[in-house]
């Protein structure tokens, strides 16, 4: 499989704060009175595309509460208020998580299901339909239900990431290939169960296996936002540490960063994310992959103060935009999981296509 190995994102902007004891780096992307134009101007595109973004953003949320109401306001605004705010905290997760990735692994054509989260969640759906039956397991509750799926997933995660970079030489690549390993046999032992499953149950766990907006308890949605947006601030806090690591291991090292904790807490923070956000609305494999692309294209920055806003904006659209479209004018004929994930795809395959032509 070709990769598309990211480009250094400071070629033209200086990094301060990449460790703890203070700035690292200084270039002349940094404000002075030395700023050349070309610099002026690539900020000034910067800030027009976020602010273009977030504009859209609005418009696209505004239209979906407020097209084609039938019934009250009382009633519309917080039922489709509700599907919003789903759609805002998985795009936020899957978006910062996916850029944070292909940080970490300097590629553009991975993104954090390749670990085999989509996998794992099917598994344990899966076996919970299995073990319990359909009725018993919607009568567990939502809450307990998301709990366990994010604590089996982080914990899984975790387990593998620490256990494969308990030794200095451990590579990231090797944490690659384990995790696709695992979503393989995961993948295996899922389909066998499905096989061996009562035809109703099937039909049961078939509703569970699907990203769905439409039916997100409130009281999940209210955690998940609070953990997505604790994530997302941390993440940000540490944008500058990003830029530094996407220089590649040396540069970094030479710069004062501290690889080796910086990755670890990294990868944590977007094993939570796309814990949570699994666990709230299923597995959604490619969509992370097409908001980050479409992220540096419009952006033309790889520096994550960019990237990072541009590509939760773009999710937003994408998600929002989506679903108003299913639903007033192609009468929710399907569910908007499976477009995205054939738009992801097709993006997927554009992608290694171009790879393997520039080779």
């Amino acid at each position: 499989m070709s990769a598309e190995v990211l480009p250094h994102p400071l070629g033209a902007a200086g990094v301060s704060g990449a460790s703890g004891s203070g700035p690292v780096a200084q270039g002349p992307g940094r404000a002075g009175p030395g700023r050349s134009d070309a610099e002026r101007r690539r900020r000034r595109r910067e800030v027009l595309v976020l602010a273009g973004l977030a504009l859209l953003a609005l418009v696209v949320v505004a239209v979906y509460l407020t097209v084609n109401v039938r019934a009250g306001w009382a009633f519309v605004l917080p039922f489709r208020g509700r599907r919003v705010a789903a759609m805002v905290v998985v795009g936020v997760a899957v978006a910062v998580s996916t850029v944070v990735f292909q940080t970490l692994t300097a590629n553009r054509i991975l993104t954090p299901s390749i670990m085999g989260f989509d996998a794992l969640y099917q598994a344990i759906q899966t076996a919970l339909v299995f073990v319990l039956g359909g009725v018993a397991v919607a009568g567990i509750g939502a809450l307990p239900q998301f709990g366990v799926s994010v604590v089996v997933m982080l914990g899984a995660s975790l387990a593998l990431f620490l256990g494969l970079f308990g030794g200095a030489r451990r590579s990231l690549h090797l944490v690659l290939l384990v995790g696709v390993v695992l979503g393989t046999l995961l993948r295996s032992v899922t389909a066998l169960l499905q096989r061996v499953m009562d035809p109703s149950e099937f039909q049961v766990l078939q509703g569970r296996l699907f990203a769905s907006f439409s039916a997100v308890d409130e009281r999940l949605l209210a955690v998940a936002a609070a953990v997505v947006a604790v994530c997302s601030a941390v993440l940000w806090a540490m944008r500058r540490r990003l830029d530094v690591l996407a220089l590649g291991r040396e540069t970094a090292v030479a710069l004062g960063l501290d690889v080796r904790r910086t990755s670890l807490l990294l990868i944590a923070l977007v094993a939570v994310l796309v814990s949570v956000s699994t666990a709230l609305v299923g597995p959604i494999t490619f969509f992370g992959l097409l908001v980050a692309n479409l992220a540096y294209a419009l952006a033309g920055s790889h520096r994550h103060a960019v990237t990072l806003p541009a590509a939760a904006l773009l999710a937003v659209v994408t998600l929002v935009g989506g679903q108003a479209v299913l639903e007033h004018l192609l009468g929710q004929d399907t569910v908007l999981s499976v477009v995205v994930e054939f738009l992801g795809g097709i993006v997927f395959i554009g992608m290694l296509v171009a790879g393997s032509r520039r080779r």
